[in-house]
């Protein structure tokens, strides 16, 4: 018995020395960004990225953020409308394929997840000619295409299929019967969807919104091509953040250190809903 307890204390020390081995690993690049960005430029060096700035600064930030505020309201416009957006859509239709089934509903789910396999590359050139075209029948210019509005639309168009397939199997797992019940007390769909069905959808949206959010906070190929220089988001500035002869390093630290700072807060904020939601309907359904 004495020697079980041994190889189990054994066991589980060194499974904890390998979790710190993998949380060092994984915080370093983080160690590198955090010190380098106080640093002031002469120090700023790649043969100096493990040493503690001599200079404490925080001028990288100031410069960084007086760079990247007008691309971090641009994203805060893009990902928080594109969010919602793609959460409303993906719920009243994870809702209708999971619990009024009609005719062909599961052809039409498929036809949905194609959707989750086609590159960004292969629309890039159909997305602008029907962004133009959107400019054009609005009679304004810089609105779809080079504008804020374009962009939130093609992300929440690309991101119906995998908010469709992330609330249609979280409602699968919503027992049949509370609808039935609904039904018998003479609710519809929409009054069954508004007061059964949404109360319980916390766990779902909150996958939905971490990745969307995530998505369009992250995205460059779609707002590199879709918006003008005004509406350019976090990632594209981010992007042009460079020096003439030299590499600002403090300044691209801070920068990126600024740029993810709501998406981890999303992530604090939402994570303990994220593995409950995205495991529902995993084994049924």
């Amino acid at each position: 018995m004495t020697a079980v307890a041994a190889r189990g204390r054994a066991f589980t020390g060194m499974r904890a020395a390998a979790l710190i081995a993998f949380v060092v690993v994984f915080l370093v690049p983080v160690y590198v960004l955090l010190v380098t960005s106080f640093k002031p430029l002469t120090e700023a060096d790649p043969g100096q990225a493990w040493n503690l700035p001599q200079t404490w600064t925080s001028e990288a930030w100031q410069v960084a953020w007086d760079k990247l505020a007008p691309g971090i309201w641009n994203s805060v416009l893009v990902a928080v409308p594109g969010s919602l957006l793609s959460c409303a859509l993906g719920s009243m239709n994870g809702y209708v394929l999971s619990k009024w089934r009609f005719p062909g509903a599961d052809l039409l789910f498929t036809l949905f997840l194609f959707g989750m396999f086609i590159p960004y590359q292969g629309v890039m050139i159909p997305l602008v000619q029907l962004l133009v075209g959107l400019n054009e029948l609005a009679g304004t210019q810089g609105v779809f295409y080079g504008g804020i509005p374009g962009l939130v639309l093609a992300h929440v168009v690309y991101g119906i299929p995998i908010c469709t397939l992330i609330f249609r199997n979280y409602y699968v797992t919503v027992p049949d019967e509370l609808i039935e019940a609904s039904r018998v007390d003479g609710a519809g769909m929409l009054r069954t969807y508004w007061s059964v069905v949404l109360p319980v959808s916390g766990p779902a949206f909150a996958v939905v919104i971490i990745w969307q959010f995530t998505s369009l906070w992250n995205d460059f190929l779609f707002a590199v091509f879709i918006t003008g220089p005004s509406s350019w988001p976090t990632t594209v500035m981010l992007n042009n953040i460079a020096g003439a002869q030299t590499t600002p390093y403090s300044q691209q630290m801070a920068a990126a250190l600024l740029s993810s700072i709501p998406t981890m807060l999303i992530y604090i904020l939402l994570g303990r809903f994220f593995m409950r939601g995205l495991m529902a309907g995993a084994l049924k359904g």
